[in-house]
């Protein structure tokens, strides 16, 4: 361990390298943990009407069969081969086979390789950032459930609570040791960030009869509050208002709701992302931010 910390480019190092293994599996966790949700709300559905359901199960595969993190095998979606060990190193297998899968040649998305890469820049942007310390485990676990909760939100438009409540607690956990906010800090910073979306929500609901933003913003922008507290809280709500409407004003609506199914309207997209750009920034950079802000109000 003292070796580590004399040598911090060997901490971001193996950082690096960790955080790519732990991309792989964000990939599997993005793709089916929507599926296993799902899923139990059909069970659920089922057991609760005692009825038959007779639509395709998302997965293909029979509720009575196990589907979680680990089962089944992952396959190829065009061919279902059985994705070997030799075929999942992160980013490398993705080069070595051009992109295709070694059975039927069916491309393989990017989106696998890329959520890889990101994942292993965000690590080792951390560990530069952090150094060898307790904060760095912390924000670390703090990235790959952001970096999850960002891919799930753009693709589904979903925030499970799953990854939205443990964040949360985590944050709260870690304030009584200081870490980066003290606990009244945490607690209050919670509390502002849920109260502040959920009164968002229900004016404009009031005001439009729609449902502009999602419960699941709610309990992330909670999470991230834990972590940042009640003094940057108004940060990561700025930085996130500001892009959100940035990329709506530069990108194509419905590109960025792309969705599985169509039951999202064309014009929404997820403001989950940017909630957890912005947090992620706050949580490094919160205290440089207030500085600048400070420094240019007195020039």
């Amino acid at each position: 361990m003292d070796v580590l910390a004399q040598y911090p480019s060997l901490v971001i190092l193996l950082t690096g390298l960790f955080s790519l293994l732990i991309g792989s599996f964000l990939n599997v966790v993005v793709y089916r943990l929507p599926i296993m949700i799902e899923r139990d709300w059909i069970q659920e559905f089922i057991d609760y009407y005692q009825v038959t359901f007779t639509k395709p199960l998302p997965g293909n595969i029979p509720l009575s069969e196990r589907f979680n993190l680990a089962l089944p095998a992952s396959t190829c979606p065009h061919c279902g081969h059985i994705i070997k060990a030799v075929e999942n190193i992160p980013v490398i297998s993705y080069w070595l086979q051009k992109g295709q899968c070694n059975q039927c040649h069916g491309p393989i998305s990017v989106r696998y390789p890329m959520i890889e890469g990101i994942t292993a820049i965000t690590g080792m942007w951390t560990a530069w950032h952090f150094g060898w310390s307790w904060q760095l485990p912390v924000m670390l676990l703090v990235s790959y459930f952001l970096i999850a909760m960002i891919a799930i939100d753009l693709d589904k438009m979903l925030l499970p609570d799953s990854l939205t409540l443990p964040l949360l607690w985590l944050g709260l956990l870690v304030s009584t040791q200081n870490l980066f906010v003290d606990t009244t800090s945490a607690l209050i910073g919670a509390a502002l960030g849920y109260i502040f979306l959920w009164s968002v929500y229900w004016v404009f609901k009031i005001l439009t009869g729609k449902e502009g933003i999602g419960h699941g913003d709610f309990k992330l922008l909670a999470a991230i509050g834990a972590f940042v507290g009640w003094q940057h809280l108004l940060i990561v709500i700025l930085l996130s208002s500001v892009t959100g409407v940035l990329v709506a004003l530069m990108l194509p609506l419905r590109q960025l709701a792309k969705q599985a199914d169509h039951t999202v309207p064309n014009n929404a997209f997820p403001f989950g992302p940017f909630l957890g750009l912005a947090g992620w920034l706050t949580m490094l950079y919160g205290d440089d931010i207030l500085s600048y802000y400070y420094n240019w109000l007195i020039i």
